[in-house]
């Protein structure tokens, strides 16, 4: 079974018909990462002997004619920062090497309730802190397109599933475009919902008002039968959003005509690839065909992004990191001396390079004489960053713009320069500040044949007009511009 060739609604329709059976396709699915992922290596743990025994539940209601739930059967990949009892959960971080966690993440629990079959835990960022999977404590993943090159970051395992044919549906965590950047640099389609819409209970955190569960599929359509399934108010998750989950998948040939887009001029900076710049410029172009009305709008304080972004979220992440100290759960160095030495010495084993540069920032962000001159502040622009947003929504309908400036960049390009790799995220961390739903959708290909990313942003809440803008963009061959 090639899963590069199939959806997952076509799946489960063959196993409802009998065509296939979910153990057939499930040892299919292990023997494509057994070739495939010794070059990429999109996964830190395999799942095999749970996925198989859920592949025969499967394949036992099909024999006994019972309704099959809507992804019944359906490889997917799971992020390595979300929980699932019994399995290790290792963040890509040697502090949690031998974390075996006693509890299921909402997403994933929610997810195999649907029937999904979860066949692993895959590679990312340390704590999710990075644009390229470079920064794993393990090892680096790379680009099923073009293997010297980077999948992107920090869910870039589970983009190069997607990508590799390893998974059908992924999981990922998007803090400020790890979703959205890996999905442009893999060419396939990443979501990141509102903040608050997907439970993050079992989602270990990084910077907890910026971080929410997306997903990643090869179509649109199955990105929204993802969100169907995940969205939806949980009392374990206190930003948990108590708002009705809209039927996505049936929205999605809804027409688009007059439907405004708005171009944020902000966002066409120098320095970015002109052949993505060309890309954009023409799903543009067939955003006009298909009637919508593209307006060029203003977010005026974007230039303040990616300093807002890197003040706020490492203020969390030092905050919230400071329960790796070897005490409950995680690596333990004890050193010769008394508590203190074992707090430094477990911390200097376990966290990594890219980590202790951001706790140390935060740190000093948050510390006394500096807490008003730079997270205060940093607060106060974010809300600045969130009006520009607003005002742009009683304007236009949804935002156009690329996903990132530039195609998947080589394998240790800018791993010496933390600033050029900070700038990757240039467009989707905005998204995260103003906890706004933000998709990115392949948008053709460069002279290379690396995959150009297309994003889409929308008012809180309105994940069902995002999918149907980009639903109709693949439908009109978009997605092959």
């Amino acid at each position: 079974m090639n899963l590069r060739n199939i959806t997952a609604d076509k799946l489960v329709a063959l196993y409802r018909n009998g065509d296939l059976t979910a153990t057939e396709v499930i040892q299919g699915v292990f023997e494509e990462i057994e070739q495939t992922d010794k070059d990429v290596r999109a996964f830190i743990t395999l799942m095999r002997d749970r996925a198989l025994e859920d592949a025969r539940r499967v394949d036992a209601k099909v024999a006994a004619g019972e309704a099959l739930e809507p992804l019944a059967g359906v490889p997917v990949a799971i992020k390595d920062n979300m929980a699932v009892r019994d399995v290790l959960t290792t963040c890509g971080s040697r502090i949690l090497e031998n974390y075996i966690p006693p509890y299921t993440a909402t997403a994933v629990e929610r997810l195999r309730s649907a029937g999904a079959i979860v066949v692993g835990k895959t590679n990312m960022d340390e704590f999710a802190m990075g644009s390229s999977t470079e920064n794993s404590g393990f090892f680096v993943t790379r680009n099923p397109n073009d293997l010297t090159r980077v999948p992107g970051g920090s869910s870039g395992g589970s983009a190069a599933s997607v990508a590799g044919g390893m998974a059908l549906l992924a999981l990922g965590s998007d803090t400020g475009g790890s979703v959205r950047t890996p999905a442009s640099f893999c060419g396939v389609v990443g979501i990141k919902p509102t903040y608050g819409r997907v439970s993050r209970y079992g989602l270990v955190a990084f910077a907890s008002s910026l971080d929410q569960i997306g997903s990643f599929s090869k179509t649109v359509h199955e990105s929204a039968q993802v969100l169907e399934v995940i969205c939806g108010f949980d009392h374990y998750d206190s930003t948990s959003a108590d708002t009705a989950v809209d039927e996505f998948v049936k929205g999605l040939d809804l027409p688009v005509k007059q439907i405004r887009i708005g171009v944020p001029k902000e966002y066409f900076v120098e320095g970015m690839d002109a052949e993505v710049k060309a890309k954009i410029q023409s799903a543009i172009r067939l955003y006009e065909s298909l009637g919508c009305k593209i307006e060029e709008i203003s977010l005026p304080h974007t230039e303040y992004a990616v300093a807002t972004y890197y003040l706020i979220a490492t203020a969390e992440a030092s905050s919230n990191l400071a329960r790796y100290d070897g005490v409950r759960y995680g690596l333990r160095q004890a050193g010769n001396g008394g508590l203190q030495e074992m707090y430094r010495q477990t911390r200097m084993a376990g966290f990594g390079q890219e980590v202790k540069r951001r706790i140390l920032l935060g740190t000093y962000a948050l510390s006394a004489g500096y807490y008003d001159a730079y997270y205060l502040k940093a607060l106060k622009v974010r809300t600045l960053i969130l009006q520009d947003f607003q005002k742009a929504f009683e304007r236009v309908d949804v935002i156009l713009t690329p996903t990132a400036p530039t195609v998947a960049f080589k394998i240790g390009e800018k791993t010496e320069d933390p600033l050029a790799m900070y700038l990757s995220d240039i467009f989707t961390i905005t998204c995260n500040l103003a906890g706004l739903p933000g998709i990115s959708v392949p948008c053709g290909r460069n002279s290379e044949s690396l995959p150009v990313g297309l994003q889409l942003i929308a008012n809180h809440f309105q994940e069902g007009l995002l999918l149907r803008v980009a639903h109709q963009f693949e439908k009109a061959g978009g997605f092959l511009l």
